[in-house]
């Protein structure tokens, strides 16, 4: 009789709970609509006062049938749910987003975060850090036999992921036999960033290819990639499924749906507009709100060397852990188009990618946390249903950067395994 009390009170508890959060969600993403439409107007005038005309936005209706034209494109960055959208209070206030090549006024243009503006048009190249026995000039890669290893990253962040946990772990073993190649994705660490790009796969698979793939001649390789990382690594792959060896998807975001959206699907289930947990929260904010959003990347972003500086006074650190470092990395531009090109948009092609991986009998491994309040764990068994001969790994007590950062040996002896099973 007592334990049924106690089921009863918990789960009287949980309704209330989700009562109470849900209540408090449906408010305060009330506000923030109407915020983030009252900002639509302000960026407009801010821009046309500094740079002579509004850069425009994803806020108006009137072109979501010209979006839905361009099957690179996602459906959430005009679809994306707003009251005050839908009574036409922006409609006067927006336009299809006009692309140009300047740095923008609300983007840090300190000499580290505009270094390749430098290159010749046409010549960007990523940020690649390379780890080999004997490191050696980039020419003489050329033509080498070896097991490459190519590194991709998450949302928010860089190569520094994967040389600050992974690359201190691996065995020399495994050095002797294998070259590890991390990537910066574009518009993020210390690759270019270009204000013209609307950052889709088919971008950021082009970069990696005229930045590591063509350069160093692989032929045969692996990959490794963290969350938003996945799904370039799944595109990449597909494209190149008679090279690829093995792929190692860590945290993949990968969502099904009947519906014929199903990037708006991945938005409402990756970014779901709800105050807890917070990680969710910061997500639905950074991606429902292109205004707001805007807003944060100026206060944080463009003045990031101040921010590092009160950092380190308030830490005693002079050197910032690198999640806080590569966290301002990046424009509102990448962000934005990233989260909804990238993670929302190209959720309508990971069936594809996968089907091509299976047809070509790549490996795949799959590993999740089982407390990853990021990507839902369904995600990691969904591509079991979708590839039954993947393998699936789900770590108990393990979230969305636990997965990798701390226990950093034990997944470097489960991917060495895999590299060396299939070698």
């Amino acid at each position: 009789m007592q334990k049924i009390s106690v089921n009863f009170s918990e789960k009287w508890l949980q309704i209330t709970s989700e009562i109470l959060i849900s209540s408090a969600s449906a408010v305060v993403f009330l506000f923030l609509d109407l915020l983030d439409a009252i900002f639509c107007v302000f960026f407009k005038l801010i821009d046309e006062f500094f740079e002579g005309e509004s850069s425009g936005c994803y806020c108006s209706i009137e072109n979501e049938e010209e979006s839905d034209c361009d099957n690179e494109l996602s459906n959430t960055l005009h679809k994306r749910r707003n009251l005050f959208r839908g009574i036409g209070f922006r409609r006067n206030f927006s336009s299809r987003r006009k692309l140009n090549e300047n740095v923008r006024w609300s983007d840090c243009s300190c000499e580290n975060c505009i270094s390749w503006m430098g290159n010749i048009a046409g010549e960007l190249k990523l940020h690649v850090v390379v780890k080999e026995i004997q490191p050696v000039n980039l020419e003489d890669f050329k033509g080498k036999k070896a097991e490459n290893i190519v590194f991709l990253h998450g949302f928010l962040s860089s190569s520094t992921f994967w040389t600050e946990t992974i690359f201190p772990y691996v065995s020399e073993d495994a050095m002797q036999k294998c070259r590890l190649l991390a990537v910066d994705l574009l518009g993020f660490g210390k690759s270019p960033k270009p204000n013209n790009c609307l950052y889709t796969v088919k971008d950021h698979v082009e970069m990696i290819e005229s930045s590591v793939i063509q350069p160093f001649e692989l032929n045969s390789f692996h990959i490794v990639a963290h969350s938003m990382g996945c799904v370039v690594a799944l595109a990449l792959a597909a494209k190149h499924s008679h090279s690829v060896r093995s792929i190692t998807l860590i945290a993949p975001p990968y969502v099904t749906s009947t519906k014929e959206d199903i990037s708006l699907t991945a938005l409402n289930k990756l970014a779901a507009r709800r105050l807890w947990p917070p990680l969710l929260f910061g997500s639905s904010f950074m991606s429902w709100y292109e205004h707001l959003g805007r807003c944060v990347c100026y206060i944080i972003c463009k003045n990031h060397r101040i921010w590092e500086g009160i950092l380190k006074l308030l830490t005693w650190n002079r050197n910032l852990h690198f999640m806080a470092i590569d966290l301002t990395r990046h424009t509102h531009q990448s962000a934005w188009h990233t989260m909804h090109n990238v993670i929302c948009g190209g959720a309508k092609f990971m069936d594809k990618y996968l089907e091509t991986l299976k047809i070509a009998k790549v490996k795949i491994n799959v590993i999740q946390g089982s407390r990853d309040q990021v990507v839902p764990v369904e995600c990691s068994k969904n591509i079991k249903m979708k590839v039954p001969n993947a393998e699936v790994k789900i770590v108990d007590n393990a979230d969305h950067t636990s997965i990798i950062i701390g226990r950093e040996k034990e997944l470097c002896n489960d991917l060495e395994k895999l590299w060396g099973s299939i070698c």
